[in-house]
């Protein structure tokens, strides 16, 4: 199931002490939802299996950047688990068109059938925003996987891209998806 949606409802709040750093005041807006106006939403969700085992596996991939490693992202991170106040720099791109779009984890989750992060845009990211990454064990065993943000142009290259950037970022979260699957089904 995936939707990407201009704009939802949604009633502003202010940003939290100590978020001056962000680019956004709607920090963890993709926990809280709805997800504000304003920006481009994003809600890409996938079943990538069944089982505890499984879940666990996607949860640990998700949540130690290993899942967005295995897509070809470089990342650079405070710590090897995702940590609230942790911060990100994810290489987006290739060779000479490779982006440095340095991030904040805003909310982790370690459940026992909940598992993933979000991440906030600080300054020199291309987009302004928020983005969350969640592996959920639902009642009847099967495992999903969600993208969740909302998102709009910082820089001049991604506002010259315009309508393009929220087709790239479906196709990443579904090859997020794809990669995940086949990690866990690797064991």
């Amino acid at each position: 199931m995936t939707r990407i949606i201009s704009e939802g409802a949604h009633r502003p709040r202010p940003a939290a002490a100590g978020t001056d750093a962000l680019t956004y005041p709607d920090r963890g807006a993709t926990r809280l939802r709805p997800l504000p106006p304003g920006y481009r939403h994003l809600d890409h969700r996938v079943r990538i299996g069944r089982g505890r085992a499984v879940f666990e596996a996607a949860g640990a991939a998700v949540t130690t950047f290993d899942l967005h490693r295995a897509t070809g992202m470089r990342i650079r991170a405070d710590h090897g688990a995702v940590r609230p106040g942790g911060r990100v720099e994810v290489g987006i791109g290739f060779g000479p068109l490779r982006v440095t779009a340095p991030c904040e984890v805003i909310w982790t989750v370690y459940g026992p059938d909940r598992a993933g992060f979000a991440y906030g845009t600080l300054p020199g990211h291309p987009e302004c925003g928020e983005e969350s990454f969640l592996v959920e064990l639902a009642g009847d065993g099967s495992v999903w996987f969600s993208v969740t943000a909302f998102s709009r142009p910082a820089a001049w290259y991604t506002r010259l891209a315009g309508p393009v950037v929220p087709l790239l970022q479906l196709g990443y979260a579904r090859v997020l998806g794809r990669t995940l699957r086949a990690l866990v089904a690797r064991g």
